[in-house]
């Protein structure tokens, strides 16, 4: 199925909001052909009467399937929708254009629509066929018309959405600073409770007494006063600075507007072009430089495999050479433990000759002059024995005279204590 839209343009709005048969032939004329293969339905519109086609199109309706309707119900809801947002778009056109008009043609298409509204689906064709031909000779638009009210309006709405992002974009900016103004303040009430937490509620209080000392209390606000009075005084000076710069400003302006030097709207559309054309730039440079940061990313993270990789041979490399390092400690070891080898190996050969030396040289005597040595060794320690048990008894008799001697001059001594 195909729909073409109406070319007319209607300041009642009313037969498009009835979603009934009677504002269906309002609004299309509808043909129907039956072919012997299948079923197809051809829709077109037309100017002709809405009478006419009423009766025309009351036949063909009959003989539709659910199907069909359906889609002929969805197709004329969509007409519909188009022409409501047409007929809202050349309202607010013809408001903004002469705003009286729009008074004077609701005036007029109330009237005679007023009577016809409280009345059933009956009167529906009898309405339609009595203002529809007099309303289409008088109120129709081409094509190049509604064009030009179209991009009239789509300029509007262009002011209008640019307007109100303008002011939107004004309303965030204030959030903005009132937001930051508050992060600021609320930074400065918390840096000026902690001073005064650490100055004077734990460090201005007495050990003693555990009060707060009165004169750290006066000191510390006094240092806020001067501080804030230090502050006062730097804003008074920016403030003033600002205000003779917004002077001098305002002089040169007034300047170039004497010297005709003032742009104008011409000036500005060219400005609008030049900064439209950098900012087509600026985005052609920042694709570049993300490209170039793609790259970049890309590149750095190549690099930090490679220093992964040369950070890992490196760790090798120092464990090799701290291996190596000891493997030469352990063979300077084992050559120093070679030449001492060396050496006692000299020592004990230069040993083993002489001792095989001797043992070539030595002369063993024959076993009876043995036999009789050991015999001879035999005796004499048996004598040398029985020496020594013969000095041990005259030892002891040694002793036992030695008593005995004492004794008796003990004896003497007492039966002649004169001659003493």
């Amino acid at each position: 199925m195909a729909a073409k839209r109406l070319e007319t343009f209607r300041l009642d709005p009313m037969p498009m909001y009835r979603p009934s048969l009677g504002c269906m032939g309002c609004m299309f004329a509808m043909v129907t052909s039956r072919r012997s293969n299948g079923k197809e339905i051809k829709m077109a519109m037309s100017d002709v009467d809405v009478s006419s086609s009423l009766d025309h199109d009351e036949e063909p309706l009959a003989e539709l399937t659910d199907e069909e309707l359906y889609n002929l119900v969805q197709e004329t809801i969509h007409a519909n929708d188009v022409l409501k947002n047409e007929t809202t778009m050349f309202e607010k056109f013809l408001k903004r254009v002469d705003p009286k008009d729009i008074g004077l043609q609701q005036a007029t298409t109330q009237g005679p629509t007023q009577p016809v509204i409280e009345q059933s689906h009956r009167g529906l064709r009898k309405r339609s066929r009595s203002r529809g031909p007099s309303l289409d000779r008088h109120l129709k638009l081409n094509a190049e018309q509604k064009c030009d009210i179209a991009q009239r309006e789509l300029e509007e709405l262009r002011d209008d959405i640019e307007k109100r992002r303008d002011e939107s974009e004004k309303i965030l900016d204030n959030f903005r600073a009132v937001m930051e103004e508050a992060d600021i303040r609320s930074a400065e009430i918390k840096k000026a409770s902690y001073e005064f937490e650490r100055d004077v509620v734990k460090g201005a209080v007495n050990q003693r007494t555990n009060k707060v000392i009165a004169e750290r209390v006066t000191r510390y606000i006094e240092d806020k006063l001067r501080a804030r009075d230090t502050t006062i005084e730097k804003l008074r000076l920016k403030n003033s600075t600002l205000k003779v710069q917004k002077r001098k400003l305002h002089m040169q302006l007034k300047q170039k507007e004497e010297m005709g030097e003032v742009l104008h709207e011409v000036d500005f559309n060219q400005l609008k072009i030049e900064n439209q054309q950098y900012l087509e730039k600026i985005d052609e440079k920042n694709q570049d430089l993300l490209r170039l940061k793609l790259m970049d990313g890309n590149v750095q993270q190549i690099l930090n495999t490679y220093k992964k990789k040369l950070h890992t041979l490196t760790m090798e490399s120092s464990r090799l050479k701290l291996e190596i390092q000891q493997r030469n400690e352990l063979l300077s070891k084992i050559d120093t433990e070679t030449h001492m080898v060396e050496k006692e190996r000299t020592k004990a050969e230069t040993l083993n000759s002489k001792l095989k030396q001797q043992l070539a040289d030595y002369k063993v005597p024959d076993v009876l002059d043995y036999v009789t040595e050991r015999a001879d060794l035999y005796e004499l320690n048996k004598t040398v024995h029985m020496w020594e048990r013969k000095v041990e008894i005259a030892r002891m008799a040694l002793k036992t005279n030695q008593k005995t001697w004492r004794k008796l001059q003990m004896v003497h001594q007492e039966q002649n204590p004169w001659k003493s």
